[in-house]
């Protein structure tokens, strides 16, 4: 992925830029507003510029002046890798995505991955692959051995850490390539490659010229808040599992009339009637369940769930 243009190009723009963000800091986001603004006019196909000004602006209760330059960043990058559509979703200005757009994800992920691992565990008490896996091994046997694990979304592989002694073999794919480097260090994978969860079976990067039906066990740890749709990736892991397989993943837990929805963190969260109703369209039977704090958010717990489900013959 090309790197984000996060200067303007412009020493100038850049500058007004710099004194619109310590304004910001300080707390003046109208002021920060009209500095950016004034960068702008110097650089107007800045997407990362009109961004800012897009937040500047919302801090400020400006929700209309925040609209129009997340729309203008959807002009300048249609890929959406700042997610303006997400943004302008949450302030109640577009609708809200099936999806997130997946520059972003990759975007986000690779950014973060030299730091994931110590900002999860320690300071967000991050504690998802433990307790899924301990679910697991609670309902399939505390000696099970699987033939193959897919990890879907696996991240650093704090998953695959869990499941690693007891898969002959294991698989991990992610849409970040910096995630899958730091995945690749622990060694624990056979194979690792990326993939787009939110696109179709077929184009996902998960089959080629690989056979589908081939896993006993797919997880996808802390990985379905970055989807809002699940009927995809529940349907791409049916495929992947064997008659008899398992699937077993979190969500953040939505308490809320809507079967999904998208949280201020720009995360989605999930219903259990939605979750429950996608994987029997999906043919999988749910085993068993479990609500849980999986995080901590701004000092705040997270609340989420744990299934695991069996793909029906």
């Amino acid at each position: 992925m090309q790197p984000l243009q996060l200067s303007s190009g412009d020493v100038t723009a850049d500058r007004r830029a710099d004194y619109a963000r310590m304004l910001g800091e300080g707390g003046d986001f109208a002021a920060a507003a009209e500095l950016m603004e004034q960068a702008l006019e110097l650089s107007p196909c800045w997407a990362a510029g009109w961004f800012q000004l897009g937040e500047y602006r919302l801090k400020a209760n400006d929700r209309d002046g925040a609209a129009t330059a997340y729309r203008q960043v959807m002009a300048l990058d249609p890929a959406d890798v700042f997610a303006a559509s997400l943004k302008l979703a949450i302030i109640g200005a577009g609708e809200m995505p099936q999806q997130p757009p997946s520059r972003y994800v990759e975007a986000l992920f690779d950014e973060y991955a030299d730091r994931f691992e110590t900002s999860l565990i320690e300071k967000l008490d991050y504690r998802v692959p433990k307790l899924l896996a301990s679910m697991i091994f609670a309902h399939l046997g505390p000696q099970r051995n699987f033939s193959r694990v897919v990890d879907l979304g696996c991240g650093t592989g704090l998953m695959g850490v869990e499941l690693a002694g007891n898969a002959s073999a294991l698989e991990g794919f992610d849409l970040s390539s910096a995630m899958l480097a730091k995945a690749a260090e622990k060694g624990i994978y056979s194979l690792l490659g990326e993939a787009d969860l939110s696109c179709d079976a077929d184009s996902c990067g998960l089959f080629g010229e690989r056979k589908r039906a081939r896993a006993d066990l797919v997880t996808a740890a802390d990985v379905l808040m970055y989807l809002g749709n699940l009927s995809g990736v529940f349907s791409l892991a049916r495929e992947l599992l064997a008659p008899g397989g398992h699937f077993a993943f979190s969500v953040e837990r939505h308490a809320g009339p809507q079967g999904f929805a998208l949280a201020h963190s720009l995360r989605y969260q999930h219903s259990r009637a939605y979750v429950e109703g996608c994987l029997g369209e999906n043919g999988f039977l749910p085993m068993a369940s479990e609500e849980t704090v999986i995080r901590k958010d701004g000092g705040k717990p997270v609340s989420g769930m744990l299934f695991i489900a069996a793909r029906s013959s």
